[in-house]
């Protein structure tokens, strides 16, 4: 817990900072969501209702309460992203990963979720993988991709 009280000290334990206080500590749990505890220590620490802060880590689609892969994979399920191909892309993403939407490879380095727009339209089929976006897929690049991601060789994310 003092994890959670240094990150709120940080920001100076105001309620104004929620979203990036939340951010921080998911990134800080190695698994890339937010632990029951740590939330419930961080509302405490901010003298907020515990349901307030769960109703704001529940709302934004970049906060888990699940432990997710060290990359979560975001396959844009938007109209001009479907119409050129993005289906195409979660059964080939389904079938290199071995997990369906929502799930998280065994060895924990891969989560695939379908998102809402993240703006890739001009770049579609397009996946988001933790902040960066790739487009212009094919079923290769898609490959290689994941490839890369496994070998640590993507934009130095190890």
């Amino acid at each position: 817990m003092e994890s959670v009280k240094e990150v709120i000290k940080r920001y100076g334990n105001s309620k104004d900072n929620l979203i990036q206080i939340m951010l921080e500590l998911q990134q800080l749990s190695g698994k890339n969501y937010l632990p029951d505890a740590w939330v419930k220590e961080a509302a405490e620490e901010l003298g907020m209702p515990l349901s307030k802060v769960y109703g704001v880590i529940t709302f934004y689609a970049m906060f888990s309460t699940e432990p997710r892969g060290k990359y979560v994979i975001e396959v844009c399920k938007s109209g001009p992203c479907h119409v050129s191909g993005s289906e195409n892309i979660v059964h080939i993403l389904e079938k290199e990963l071995g997990i369906k939407p929502g799930e998280t490879t065994a060895d924990g380095l891969f989560t695939l979720e379908l998102s809402s727009c993240f703006g890739a339209c001009d770049i579609a089929p397009a996946v988001k993988i933790g902040e960066n976006v790739h487009g212009n897929l094919t079923a290769d690049s898609l490959k290689d991709l994941i490839i890369s991601y496994r070998e640590g060789l993507t934009y130095g994310n190890n």
